[in-house]
């Protein structure tokens, strides 16, 4: 069977699917996966393999017809380690492969193969570019080989459904699009090592285009800039007026009494300043972590050094985080974050310990309204939207 034009509306199936897809952010690295694939294979067919079974009964095969192509398919599923390791195990069945001739003295002789087995593969991956990897695969494979002949010529001179089963290797090369996180397409061609039903080694190549469909992996939103918040400064006292001046005393026949100076107003207290900064959540932690990465001390280590010289009354530190994952989770995430930041305050920032504190929020204090982000599936839209949720507070409040 040939599959000439039903490969070419696989392959174009798949380069609409490529070019409808959205951009998304970076996925976990490690996971499980399963997968099929559909192709081409062609095998090895020489004189030598097709007439072996009519030697030593006086036949001698003429004007040969050869079909060595045919439609081929598998199934496999494996663990990806990282993203340049996998191991993955699998079922191949490359089809069947035929042939006719003429033999002398005249009559017909005829015959079908059929190639299948079971492998195991490492794989390893080299990113290109966000989406788009290249992949080399080697293996160890254990095909079984099986013949089928008839014809016109008595049949009991060889054995009519000979099989063999032995252990090979097998290799490959591919390229591999990532639509979606949990949907990736490959196309590649391997080659197996098989030994034919009469003892010999032999090549057959297979060219597919499979599905990959991988479980578990969870999104990394991509970082955005911090925005602070703007800073809040307290409102300038309201003068006190001046006390009204005392009537001046009315002269008196014999004694002038002066009354006491009023007395002078009461100082007024040092304006307080409060100061709250917010940082994205992006920019101080890698996904689903509570350790600080290196961009974010930077960022902590220019807050601290704005604030030197500053007499504080008291620092607060929250966590805060979107709505998508459980109550609870969101609550620990929240408080480790928000205990993190205090804590590189304390040691780098050399904020005194005693006066400053942090709390936990979740999501109970979202920054976006009800109806701004829809849905409750993490979308690149709705983690986009859901972004200034995910976030650190920290608000100062000193004298100057």
């Amino acid at each position: 069977m040939k599959s000439k034009h039903a490969m070419r509306h696989i392959a174009l199936a798949m380069l609409g699917i490529v070019s409808a897809s959205e951009a998304f952010a970076q996925a976990s690295s490690s996971y499980y996966y399963i997968g099929g694939g559909i192709g081409q294979a062609r095998a090895e067919l020489n004189d030598e393999r097709i007439t072996r079974p009519l030697f030593g009964s006086g036949l001698t095969a003429t004007n040969i017809n050869r079909d060595n192509h045919d439609t081929a398919y598998k199934l496999f599923g494996g663990y990806q380690f990282n993203r340049n390791f996998a191991l993955e195990a699998g079922y191949f069945n490359l089809g069947k492969f035929g042939f006719s001739a003429n033999t002398t003295p005249l009559g017909t002789f005829n015959g079908q193969v059929k190639i299948q087995g079971f492998n195991l593969d490492l794989v390893g991956t080299l990113p290109v570019s966000e989406r788009f990897s290249v992949f080399a695969r080697a293996g160890a494979q254990a095909a079984k080989t099986g013949a089928t002949y008839g014809g016109s010529q008595p049949t009991s001179i060889f054995n009519p459904s000979p099989s063999r089963r032995e252990v090979n290797y097998k290799a490959g090369l591919g390229l591999q699009y990532e639509v979606t996180p949990s949907f990736l397409v490959r196309a590649e061609v391997e080659r197996y090592r098989i030994t034919d039903n009469i003892g010999k080694k032999a090549n057959a190549d297979m060219v597919s285009v499979s599905l990959v469909f991988p479980f578990g992996r969870s999104y990394a939103p991509v970082p955005r800039a911090m925005t602070p918040e703007p800073i809040y400064v307290a409102p300038a006292p309201m003068p006190v007026p001046a006390p009204a001046p005392m009537p001046a005393p009315q002269p008196a026949p014999v004694v002038v009494v002066t009354p006491p100076p009023a007395p002078a107003p009461a100082p007024m207290p040092a304006p307080v300043e409060r100061r709250r900064v917010s940082f994205t959540a992006e920019s101080l932690f890698a996904f689903d972590k509570s350790d600080i990465k290196p961009d974010g001390k930077a960022a902590l280590d220019r807050f601290s050094n704005e604030l030197r010289g500053t007499q504080f009354d008291s620092i607060r530190v929250e966590g805060h985080t979107d709505r998508l994952g459980s109550d609870s989770y969101n609550q620990r995430l929240s408080t480790k974050r928000a205990e993190a930041v205090k804590g590189y305050l304390i040691s780098s920032g050399g904020v005194n310990s005693s006066k400053i504190s942090a709390v936990g929020k979740g999501e109970t204090m979202p920054v976006t309204k009800p109806g701004d982000c829809r849905g409750n599936k993490p979308t690149k839209a709705l983690i986009a939207c859901l972004q200034p949720d995910r976030r650190v507070d920290v608000e100062v409040s000193a004298t100057k």
